[in-house]
């Protein structure tokens, strides 16, 4: 960016702004930086043709009107601008799931596990913003917006061993897939009886104690190109 370079950080989370801002004055860059909290589908606060750089990593998987996002990009551009996005593709990672909880198999209680899932996959996947496109999808928005010298780079992984932060159950069952979505203590607690839920509960200890390997499925596409 150089000695002049500024940034301007846009998220619709008062929360992530105001830890960027606290990082952006901690490392003294804070004359810098400018703050908007706007969605990304309507970066209002952003005048036409003034950024040089748009890039963002996991957003547009939270936003239902992508191709609106990717006109906001656009509008902001100087001819010449770039955008660069990074996005998981959910969708893949969701037909290939089978049997498999925090990356363990749980075949063996296969019929609890689909229980939680559903509760995961309650809205449809052609209305839930995080499962109703793919990497084709980006490719096609980008170039409807009007821009040029697209590039996609995706990646899918299929099974690959996965360490978990830890293999202490009570502290993972605590997380949650995404910011979105209900903890696995909380799908448990939704999806089944108190029986079910220790006879899952139980299986799960057993494995993440005896070491059992974790996988993940997972595919990314990382998209970048210019506006004329």
């Amino acid at each position: 960016m150089g000695p002049r370079g500024q940034v301007i950080f846009s998220d619709v989370s008062a929360d992530l702004l105001a830890e960027c801002r606290r990082r952006a004055s901690a490392e003294g860059l804070l004359q810098r930086c400018r703050f908007e909290q706007a969605g990304a589908d309507d970066l209002h606060a952003i005048t036409d043709q003034s950024v040089d750089v748009v890039t963002t990593r996991s957003v547009l998987i939270y936003v239902r009107h992508k191709q609106a996002a990717f006109a906001e990009f656009f509008r902001v551009l100087r001819p010449g601008g770039r955008f660069s996005i990074f996005e998981p593709i959910n969708g893949f990672a969701e037909a290939q799931a089978g049997a498999v909880m925090l990356g363990l198999d749980v075949t063996a209680v296969a019929d609890l596990s689909a229980k939680v899932r559903r509760v995961y996959s309650s809205v449809p996947a052609e209305q839930n913003p995080m499962l109703n496109f793919d990497e084709r999808d980006l490719l096609r928005w980008a170039r409807a917006a009007g821009f040029t010298a697209v590039e996609l780079d995706y990646q899918a992984e299929v099974e690959v061993p996965q360490p978990l932060p830890t293999t202490d159950w009570d502290v993972l069952k605590k997380i949650t897939p995404n910011p979105l979505a209900p903890s696995y203590e909380e799908a448990l607690a939704l999806a089944l009886t108190d029986q079910e839920r220790d006879r899952l509960e139980t299986h799960l200890r057993a494995a993440l104690a005896a070491g059992e390997p974790t996988r993940r499925t997972i595919a990314t596409a990382y998209l970048r190109g210019t506006r004329p």
